[in-house]
């Protein structure tokens, strides 16, 4: 059996759910594209192939097996893109609950059929109607964050993944915590004035330390609370250019080992400068898709 037990974003990574990146299947049309990211590069021809991602999916595999991580795959589902686990599920203490999640992507879930059923607790299913992806829902301490659209047009945004409803009833089910919904931007055909998951724009590293990219949030009031909670000094602030290259969407191993990508300089000196070891991966292709590292990745035991 696979226990279960996530409290925060950053203690010490046991045991991880892994996407994978096989058999993804004919590149997807434009009308198949659920967010404006993935869009663009539809349309620019520059989608990313097979051999790319396995190779870039491989690297972050390696980097979680040095640091002793038991990393756990997906079984292959033929023709699907199974590369962000983290969209699939959350735990929450030693809950795990089963995303509702967009419903090209429904077959994804097939996937992790035979891990969910190895899990030492039942699964939680929310009604249908309670719209909430893995990729809004931060866990830290004794507070949940959870990225949110709360606008009239949410059920015109593909992009928007995560509704009111799903805040009430995890207000109801996880008594023992606040839950802190947090409103992002939202838009079906922009990529700079879109923010798929709250993991694109904001990260915890340690109870006093993050990393907040204020442009990708609705309200300039959830910035200042996340600033005024981290201590200024403690949170590094991405700039519009590092939100727009998912900066924020890294994993973290443990409060003095994460995974970063490549080019983000700016970030990865400022982690080492506060001695953090960081484990720089090319995930350039996989960007292309609007996630990285913390997408890819379904975290299930922290110490």
């Amino acid at each position: 059996m696979i226990n279960i037990n996530i409290e925060n974003e950053y203690s010490r990574l046991n045991t991880v759910i892994l996407g994978i990146a096989n058999d993804l299947g004919v590149p997807p049309k434009e009308a198949d594209a659920y967010d404006p990211r993935s869009l663009y590069h539809i349309k620019n021809n520059s989608y990313p192939i097979e051999d790319d991602l396995l190779r870039e999916v491989d690297n972050f595999h390696n980097k979680l097996i040095k640091h002793n991580v038991d990393v756990i795959r997906p079984n292959n589902i033929n023709n699907c893109n199974q590369i962000f686990a983290r969209d699939l599920g959350f735990v929450i203490s030693n809950l795990f609950f089963l995303s509702n999640i967009v419903p090209n992507r429904h077959d994804e879930l097939k996937g992790i059929d035979e891990i969910l059923k190895n899990l030492d607790v039942g699964v939680i299913k929310l009604p249908e109607f309670m719209h909430i992806e893995g990729g809004d829902v931060i866990v830290h301490n004794d507070k949940v964050f959870i990225g949110t659209y709360s606008d009239e047009d949410y059920p015109k945004l593909i992009t928007a993944r995560t509704n009111n409803s799903s805040i009430d009833y995890l207000k109801k089910m996880i008594t023992s915590k606040e839950i802190i919904p947090l409103d992002l931007k939202k838009s079906n055909t922009d990529i700079y004035k879109n923010t798929l998951h709250l993991d694109c724009c904001f990260q915890t590293l340690a109870n006093d330390k993050a990393i907040i990219c204020p442009d990708g949030f609705k309200n300039k009031k959830d910035v200042e609370y996340l600033i005024n909670h981290f201590g200024e000094k403690n949170t590094f602030i991405a700039s519009l250019e590092e939100t727009f290259e998912l900066t924020s969407n890294i994993l973290v191993i443990s409060p003095d080992i994460v995974v970063s990508r490549l080019k983000s300089n700016r970030l990865n000196s400022w982690l080492e400068k506060k001695g953090v070891l960081v484990e720089k991966v090319n995930y350039s292709n996989v960007s292309k898709m609007s996630g990285l590292f913390r997408c890819s990745t379904l975290p299930l035991n922290r110490e």
